[in-house]
């Protein structure tokens, strides 16, 4: 009898095994896809913008036109371990010179690396999983134009058990979603959800997290503690942030807020992105912002 149930347990146990391999396989986009997309550089630049690549993969204190040569090098401190930024650049061997479109689609969309792994959710492609096909291959067009640089990536610092990718495949499962938590019809709310909640990524610093780190929806862009541990990240609801809609569509451009301070901190990297948006831009997000629960 005991043998019995011993040889179930075990066969349980694979079939489990088994199973749990399957649904947390890592997910590409594949060449097909992207076919009939014409990639356009002048519009990837926009995204790169919008998305602040440079703000993350340029080098540490990297100043003006070297924030374009993604070396890689900045860390990320976090309840779950201290993330690297990876080189991004051109070079074939430290970067992504050898990548294809759908390689970098795979990466920014689904958070799956070339070989097949999963990338850690520090590359917040919980939020880019939103990004269209076509944005993602105006991206690549783009960041072809960059330079390359033979730095190395430098590894992760994340203990057991976080430190298991495959385990990831799960975490997907549970918070990385391409619904909208704003439902609009209207155009221009529609292009800020897009570069709100897609390409800037906003609500991975301003919206709280689980104990497992997903975003806590319900306390949307509300504020939420500095990953490092270190002070707070402020609610850009309109109830918490008390501005208008073009206080908000300034402080985009300029920096300046209202009450005549200025951006600081990691916001003085998302002012420099925002401002080389478009007008209508930044007003789209201004009016996202707005039009959110206070």
């Amino acid at each position: 009898m005991l043998g019995r149930l011993f040889r179930w347990g075990v066969f349980l146990g694979l079939v489990g095994l088994g199973a749990f391999w399957f649904v947390t396989m890592p997910q590409s986009v594949s060449d097909g896809e992207l076919t009939g997309l014409t990639a356009d550089a002048a519009a990837g630049q926009q995204v790169f913008t919008a998305a602040g690549c440079a703000s993350c993969h340029a080098a540490p204190k990297a100043e003006a036109g070297a924030k374009l040569v993604l070396a890689g090098g900045q860390t990320f401190p976090s309840p779950f371990g201290t993330f690297t930024a990876p080189n991004i650049s051109q070079d074939p061997d430290h970067g992504i010179g050898d990548w294809s479109a759908s390689d970098l689609a795979s990466a920014v969309i689904k958070g799956t690396s070339p070989d097949g792994q999963h990338y850690f959710p520090a590359f917040p492609y919980a939020s880019y999983a939103k990004m269209t096909p076509q944005d993602a291959v105006n991206l690549y067009a783009y960041m072809q134009t960059l330079p390359a640089d033979a730095t190395p990536s430098q590894p992760h610092d994340i203990g057991f058990p976080f430190n298991i990718r495959r385990t990831l495949g799960g975490w997907k499962m549970l918070f990385v979603s391409e619904s909208w938590v704003l439902d609009t019809d209207d155009p221009q709310l529609q292009r800020g959800r897009y570069l709100v909640e897609a390409l800037g990524h906003c609500a991975e610093c301003h919206t709280p997290r689980n104990a497992l780190g997903g975003l806590q929806k319900d306390n949307w862009m509300q504020g939420a503690p500095d990953p490092s541990g270190k002070g707070r990240i402020p609610g850009v609801t309109p109830a918490i942030l008390g501005w208008s809609q073009a206080d908000i569509a300034e402080y985009l451009n300029s920096g300046f807020t209202p009450e005549f301070d200025t951006a600081g901190g990691h916001m003085v990297e998302v002012v420099e992105n925002t401002a080389q948006l478009t007008q209508e831009d930044r007003e789209a997000i201004a009016a996202y912002l707005m039009a959110l629960p206070n």
